[in-house]
């Protein structure tokens, strides 16, 4: 179970974080990311972190502005979200893969098997 919070209103050049508590973790989360929908639009990946090595991949969309992060202790994803833009505007939405991810890559959707109920961001 993938629980997300932090979302709201912000106007452009704010920032939000972003947060994900889950219940499978370390061990059993390989790999844990970010995707974010536009109403009509297909999801698309935001960020992604491989528990074990914590390496990243990011959007391009998103470099610089985005850091994705873990918080073993507190069993929680994070996204710290830097100098918003209305283009980031949509619902994130939090994943897990318990294994590998079967041949995808880390900010593609089919990838992952566990998701989140979404946080709306609000970009103005």
């Amino acid at each position: 179970q993938l629980v997300e919070s932090g979302g709201g209103s912000v106007q452009a050049g704010g920032s939000l974080r972003l947060s994900c508590v889950a219940s499978e973790f370390t061990g059993n989360a390989r790999y844990m990311a970010w995707f974010r929908q536009v109403s009509g639009k297909e999801r698309e990946g935001v960020a992604a972190i491989n528990s074990g090595s914590s390496g990243t991949a990011y959007a391009e969309s998103v470099k610089g502005r985005f850091t994705i992060s873990q918080d073993y202790a507190k069993k929680t994803l994070l996204l710290q979200m830097n100098n918003l833009k209305p283009e980031d505007t949509g619902v994130y939405y939090c994943a897990a893969a318990r294994g590998t991810l079967r041949g995808f890559a880390p900010l593609e959707k089919p990838g992952y098997t566990s998701w989140g109920q979404g946080t709306q961001v609000t970009v103005s």
